[in-house]
C-alpha cells in the first residue's frame, strides 16, 4: 500500500520571526502574500493594498461534490478524482489571488481576467471529464456546466446558505456573465455593485499568519456570550439520545494521537488522492488510513483502541497555534505551502461516545460505513452542512458556538463537540456525495424516508490552548483548525469523519448494550 503518514517531529520545531510583509511559506510553495501588515501605515499605495485586500479576499466556487448525487458506482472513481482536482485548481488559484496583490491594486481586471477566468476554463475541462465519466458508466448527461464560473468574495462577508451567494456582498463574479447553460451561478448575484466598498478586512492590521486567517473577528471571550441553552444550537448534529428510548452508551478509549499520525489525504471524498484535502487530520483507532487504503487493508490493520475489536477511523483536522511556531510540516503540502501553519496541538482529551435514539432500538451499523459531518469547506460553501460546537469546559451546558472561536477564561479549555448523522438508509455504506445515505434525526428522534436509527457518535475533544488576545483590532497568537486554504481557518468550516471496523462482535455488544441502557466500553 502506497502510504502517505508523515509522523510530527516536535525536535524539528524552530522559531520564526513574524511581521514581515509577505511570509512566505515553503520553498518553491505557495506565497501568502500579507496585504494586512502595513495597511495601517501612511500613504495611497498602502490604502490601494489594503482596499486591494478588502475587495477580494477569497475564491468561491460551487461545489461540485454536493450536487453530483446520482454517480453510476463504475464511474465514481474516475469523479473522485476530478473533483480533487476541482479541489486543486481551486487551491492553485486562491495562492494567485493571495500573492498579486500589487497587481489587483494596479488593474482593476486583474482578478476576472489572471485568475477567475482561467480558472473557470479548467474547471470547464474538468467537468467535462466528469460528464464523460458518468456517461459511459450509464448514467444521465449531468448539467455541469453552470458550476464551472467562481466568485471573488471579501473575507468578511460569509455565506450564510447554499444559493444566497454575496446577493449584498458587492462580489466579482466571471464579470457578471451567466454561468454555463444561461444561469447564474446560485443565486445570481447583483454584478453591478461597487467593489470599491469591500470590507476592512481585520481593521487594516495583520490577523492570523499572512492575511489567510484567522482574524480578530473569529473569536469571541465566552463569558461574554449569552447563552444559547442545548448543545447543537444553530447546528444540524441534535443529540439524537433522550430519557426515553435506547438509552445506552458504549464509549470506545482509542487515545488522542500521541503517536502523530497525520496525513492530509481524506480516503472518503477523495480515495486515490495524494494530499486531497488540502489540510492535515489527527487519526485516531485504525493506523492504515490514508488515500490508498483498501477495505481489506482497514479491516486487517492495527488500532489504538483499548478495545482490539474496534479498528474503526476516527479523523478530524487538526487544531493549529499560531505562534510563530512552525511545525513539520511547514514545507509540505497540505501544511505551510498551502496556508496551514503553526504549532500542532494534540487533543488533552478525544472522547469518543456512541448513544442510542430517544424513539427506539437502534440497529448495527454496517461494516466499512463511510459518514463525514460538517463541512471543511462551509465558509464559501454556507451553512447547509455545517456541524459545528465550539465552546469551553465550564460553558459547555450553556454556550456552544458555531461561527465563532472562543477564547477561554484562566482554567478553561477549549472543547470541540461534534454528533454524528445517527440515520441510515439500510443499504449503502456510502453515497456518490457522502451524504445522502446517512441523515441526523429529525427533531422529534426519528428518521425520515424509512431510515434506520443507528448509534449515534459524539465526539468531543478538549485542548489546553492558550487564550489568543485581542489588541487593537488584531488576534494576537491565534488558534485555528487547518482548512482548504480558500476558507481562512473560520471555525464553521470545522468537521469530523467516520469509518465503521467494528468486528461483529465488538458491534453487537455495541448494540445491545445501548438498546438495554447499559454503559459500556
Amino acid at each position: 500500500m502506497g502510504r502517505n503518514i508523515r509522523k510530527r517531529r516536535t525536535s524539528m520545531t524552530t522559531k520564526v520571526v513574524a511581521g514581515s510583509a509577505a511570509l512566505a511559506l515553503g520553498g518553491g510553495g505557495l506565497v501568502w502574500a500579507n496585504f494586512y501588515a502595513s495597511a495601517h501605515e501612511s500613504g495611497p499605495g498602502q490604502n490601494q493594498v489594503k482596499a486591494a485586500g478588502a475587495q477580494i479576499a477569497t475564491i468561491q466556487c460551487p461545489d461540485v461534490g454536493q450536487k453530483l448525487t446520482n454517480v453510476p458506482n463504475g464511474a465514481r472513481s474516475g469523479v473522485s478524482t476530478e473533483l480533487a482536482n476541482l479541489d486543486k485548481q481551486i487551491t492553485e488559484a486562491y495562492a494567485r489571488l493571495a500573492s498579486t496583490r500589487q497587481a489587483q491594486t494596479n488593474d482593476a481586471g486583474f482578478v476576472q481576467n489572471a485568475i477567475l477566468g482561467p480558472l473557470k476554463d479548467k474547471r470547464t475541462a474538468a467537468l467535462d471529464r466528469i460528464r464523460i465519466n458518468i456517461q459511459r458508466a450509464g448514467g444521465a448527461n449531468p448539467n455541469l456546466g453552470q458550476f464551472a464560473g467562481c466568485a471573488g468574495v471579501p473575507a468578511e462577508q460569509p455565506q450564510t446558505n447554499e444559493g444566497e451567494a454575496g446577493q449584498d456582498g458587492g462580489q466579482q463574479q466571471d464579470g457578471g456573465q451567466q454561468q454555463g447553460d444561461g444561469q447564474q451561478q446560485d443565486g445570481g448575484q447583483d454584478q453591478g455593485q461597487d467593489q470599491g466598498q469591500g470590507q476592512d478586512q481585520g481593521n487594516g492590521q495583520q490577523n492570523g499568519q499572512g492575511g489567510n486567517g484567522p482574524t480578530a473577528e473569529d473569536f469571541v471571550d465566552i463569558t461574554q456570550v449569552q447563552a444559547n441553552a442545548q448543545l447543537g444550537v444553530g447546528a444540524n448534529g441534535l443529540a439524537a439520545n433522550g430519557r426515553s428510548g435506547s438509552r445506552g452508551t458504549f464509549t470506545t478509549k482509542c487515545g488522542t494521537n500521541g503517536n502523530d499520525n497525520h496525513n492530509t489525504d481524506n480516503v472518503i471524498v477523495a480515495p486515490g488522492v495524494s494530499n486531497g484535502a488540502h489540510h492535515l487530520h489527527d487519526y485516531v483507532g485504525n493506523q492504515s488510513n490514508d488515500a490508498f487504503a483498501s477495505d481489506q487493508e482497514l479491516a486487517a490493520a492495527q488500532t489504538t483502541c483499548q478495545n482490539q475489536g474496534d479498528k474503526s477511523s476516527y479523523f478530524w483536522p487538526v487544531l493549529r497555534l499560531q505562534d510563530g511556531t512552525q511545525d513539520f510540516d511547514q514545507n509540505a503540502a497540505g501544511g505551510g505551502t498551502e496556508g496551514n501553519v503553526g504549532k500542532i496541538l494534540q487533543p488533552a482529551q478525544a472522547q469518543l461516545k456512541f448513544v442510542g435514539n430517544k424513539k427506539g432500538n437502534v440497529v448495527a451499523m454496517p461494516t466499512a460505513l463511510r459518514i463525514i459531518t460538517g463541512d471543511a469547506k462551509a465558509f464559501v460553501n454556507g451553512n447547509a452542512n455545517a456541524n459545528v460546537n465550539w465552546s469551553c469546559t465550564g460553558f459547555e451546558n450553556k454556550v456552544q458556538l458555531k461561527d465563532k472561536y472562543p477564547i477561554c477564561p484562566q482554567g478553561s479549555q477549549v472543547v470541540r463537540t461534534t454528533n454524528f448523522q445517527s440515520c441510515w438508509d439500510g443499504q449503502n455504506i456510502d453515497s456518490a456525495n457522502h451524504r445522502t445515505h446517512v441523515a441526523f434525526v429529525q427533531a422529534d428522534g426519528t428518521c425520515a424516508n424509512n431510515f434506520k436509527a443507528i448509534p449515534q457518535l459524539q465526539v468531543r475533544l478538549v485542548y489546553n490552548v492558550p487564550a489568543p488576545t485581542i489588541e487593537n483590532g488584531t488576534v494576537v497568537n491565534p488558534y485555528a483548525v487547518d482548512t482548504f486554504p480558500e476558507n481562512l481557518h473560520k471555525p464553521i468550516t470545522d468537521h469530523n469523519d467516520f469509518i465503521n471496523f467494528f468486528s461483529t462482535n465488538t458491534m453487537n455488544k455495541l448494540v445491545k448494550c445501548i438498546n438495554t441502557g447499559q454503559k459500556c466500553q
